[in-house]
């Protein structure tokens, strides 16, 4: 997960219904612009309801070449083909997942708005770490604020790229792109917007590339 120095990174509705359906409309929001990865996140499903969303979804993701992360369960990202997984600090720990998925897939870690989670996160290895709620958000209960100072300063000093996470829409997520995200995690903000996903996901691409201009240059 690299440059362009910040990209959208889409999380997939808490319910998708039928999955071969919600692979259609993934297929159009990712045609809508540039998206790094989208993280398949389904709470408290069956291991046959992800296994069936996996199948769905991988190969729309792998024609456009888009990284599928799966949220919290390292075992089946890779015995599924996925090209991740995404663990909580509840989740278990970054060498029991890194050892589950290998040395050849993405691993990253939610850090609530720690700084020192993220660097222990990275130091051992972590290929991103996200931060958040920056904003308010109905996709899950968030207890955690953090400001974007902490963006700044990890952009400054860390070399790990940093995800950006909670209640990000096209209208509040520029000043996160110019404090120093490298991606965007983003849910309702896509899947809600009102002109439809492909819609928010080339709005979104416009909003980054405009905040991308006020960013310092490190």
């Amino acid at each position: 997960m690299s440059a362009p120095p910040c990209r959208l990174y889409l999380i997939t509705p808490p319910v998708l219904g039928d999955p071969r359906a919600f692979a259609t409309a993934l297929a159009a929001a990712l045609d809508g612009g540039d998206v790094g990865a989208v993280q398949l996140r389904l709470k408290d499903l069956p291991e046959e309801a992800i296994t069936a969303a996996v199948r769905a979804l991988l190969p729309v993701t792998t024609k456009r070449d888009v990284a599928l992360i799966l949220n919290d369960r390292p075992d089946l990202a890779a015995r599924l083909g996925c090209d991740g997984v995404h663990i909580g600090q509840s989740d278990g720990p970054y060498d029991a997942a890194r050892r589950a998925v290998g040395p050849g897939r993405v691993v990253g870690v939610t850090c609530h708005d720690s700084r020192d989670l993220a660097m222990e996160a990275a130091e051992a290895g972590a290929d991103y770490v996200a931060f958040g709620a920056f904003f308010p958000t109905t996709t899950k209960a968030t207890v955690h604020r953090p400001d974007l100072e902490l963006l700044e300063i990890w952009q400054e000093s860390m070399l790990t790229p940093c995800v950006a996470i909670g209640g990000i829409t096209v209208e509040n997520c520029g000043p996160l792109v110019t404090a120093g995200a490298d991606f965007l995690a983003v849910s309702a903000g896509v899947w809600t917007y009102p002109q439809g996903p492909a819609a928010a996901v080339a709005a979104f691409n416009g909003a980054i590339a405009e905040a991308l201009r006020l960013r310092p240059q490190t």
